[in-house]
């Protein structure tokens, strides 16, 4: 859940909002889960002559097992009057993890970017939309009910771009924490490359303000509520989410390193069992969990069968990686969070491998030196990058993944960050469950393997067919919007083990 508050920050910034016509508006909204007061959001919006100024800031609080987690992001988009992009800056503090993102947008269609210390050019999307943009088109499009529109809208915290698709619904009474307000209601799906589409139910005033949304996220219900700014700002209730982390297995998988293959049925959980609000359509699309060299995927009638089967290392392979394929080339480039350039990070990869020059050699190397370095192993940490876990020394399987990949990359080996879930036999007091994970995948000869640092760290083992993954990226956090979208929203009915032979 820590890594998914750029998410709920866009589901915020692509909602109706703000009055027009004020030269400055300020709107809170209480942020609720399972019924809960986790946070607040405060959309802010400045006339500044010909320029518009909004800002979105948003507070959750959130515990794992006890250990309470604070994330904050703003989020500043500057646009002309007209709506017309001109600059944005995110700022996340996620526990002791703070990251900065600013862009501006300059006239010849192209965006400078600078993450941190990093700065880069790329093209600006046209047609994209910030804030005032997008309240302007929803403007001219009205809300009367069966009007349908779609918009292109950017996300400042990770720089995506975002297809979201809006239809105008009916206007009813709405609890507003016991004020029954007449709203109009807007279901605005939001469509990424990696889940699918998400739906969010909104309920707006006539000026366009947005006084309640609705969105399921994790088997959740998440709601944000327009409130007065003393009980926006009050403080949280604390709702742990170990609960939610997790899936029960049918079975005990005993031996877990002993399984040539274990297969999986899953199947969408219902509404009843989700006991989400009747106003929010929730669709999970398991056919979008991804095959790989690792695990197939196929479809049945009541949801899909996932056979994971560990690919060997393969033999005889040397680093660095030779070949052509312009997509392996591309795991061997530093990222965002895998920054193998950096020289800490190619120290520690010189380290890690020595003097070998096999890939399956050096990989395995990789996975047991994370599993040793990262000595601090808690729940605490928000989102880290290689660089910061190199130095912190600490974090939690995301830290090692991209530890991992990062070291990977920078001894030669393409390197990807795997975000599912895998199982457990005990974890915070449940037995034989799934919870969300994070590993590495690394490509040697023309397979990907997979390397789990932080199992290993247990004494595990490492990667075993207990992983299911449901999306492979660079190790952004956005790339755990997958894990969002689906995570408790399917259960695993039966699971079919071969040993090897």
């Amino acid at each position: 859940m820590k890594r998914k508050v750029s998410y709920i920050l866009l589901i915020i910034f692509s909602l109706p909002c703000l009055k027009v016509f004020a030269q400055t508006q300020e709107d809170y909204l209480a942020i609720f889960l399972e019924g809960k007061k986790v946070g607040y959001a405060v959309n802010t919006r400045e006339v500044l002559d010909d320029k518009v100024k909004t800002t979105t800031q948003m507070t959750i609080t959130l515990s794992r097992g006890q250990m309470p987690i604070t994330i904050g992001i703003t989020a500043t988009c500057l646009e002309t009057t007209k709506g017309e992009p001109l600059a944005f800056e995110s700022r996340q503090q996620m526990s002791i993890v703070q990251m900065t993102v600013s862009g501006t947008i300059e006239p010849n269609g192209m965006m400078l970017k600078k993450t941190g210390n990093v700065t880069e050019r790329q093209k600006w999307l046209q047609g994209a939309l910030l804030s005032e943009g997008l309240l302007l088109l929803q403007k001219e499009k009205g809300l009367k009910k069966g009007t349908a529109y779609k918009a292109k809208v950017f996300e400042p915290s990770s720089t995506d771009v975002y297809e979201v698709n809006f239809i105008i619904g009916d206007k009813k009474p709405v609890d507003l924490l016991g004020r029954v307000v007449s709203l109009t209601e807007i279901r605005t799906t939001m469509i990424n490359p990696l889940a699918g589409e998400v739906e969010t139910v909104s309920f707006v005033d006539d000026d366009y303000v947005t006084q309640k949304s609705e969105t399921p996220i994790m088997g959740m219900n998440l709601v944000l509520i327009a409130c007065p700014k003393e009980f926006a700002l009050g403080p949280p209730e604390v709702l742990d989410l170990i609960d939610k982390m997790i899936i029960l297995s049918p079975r005990p998988i005993n031996n877990i390193q002993q399984a040539e293959s274990i297969t999986y049925y899953l199947s969408p959980k219902n509404q009843t069992d989700l006991k989400m609000t009747s106003s929010v359509k929730d669709v999970i699309k398991l056919e979008s969990i991804p095959s790989t060299d690792i695990q197939t995927v196929s479809k049945t009638a009541d949801g899909v069968v996932v056979k994971v089967s560990p690919v060997p290392m393969p033999e005889n392979v040397k680093i660095p990686y030779a070949g052509s394929d312009q997509k392996i080339i591309d795991y061997l480039k530093p990222s965002r969070f895998i920054q193998s350039d950096n020289e800490k990070i190619k120290a520690l990869a010189k380290k890690a491998v020595g003097n070998t020059t096999d890939a399956a050699q050096a990989a395995k190397r990789i996975e047991d030196f994370v599993s040793k370095y990262v000595v601090n192993k808690n729940l605490s940490v928000g989102y880290a990058s290689a660089v910061e876990v190199a130095d912190s020394k600490e974090g939690d399987c995301s830290e090692f993944a991209v530890l991992t990949a990062a070291l990977c990359r920078a001894a030669g080996i393409p390197a990807q960050v795997v975000v599912g879930i895998a199982y457990v036999s005990e974890w915070q007091g449940n037995k034989n469950c799934f919870g969300g994970h994070a590993w590495t995948q690394a490509y040697i000869g023309d397979k990907w393997v997979g390397l789990d640092s932080a199992f290993k760290s247990t004494g595990r083992g490492g990667f075993d067919a207990g992983h299911i993954a449901l999306a492979v990226g660079d190790g952004d956090p956005e790339d755990f919007f997958k894990l969002v979208s689906t995570f408790g929203l399917f259960k695993i009915d039966k699971i079919q083990i071969i040993a090897k032979k």
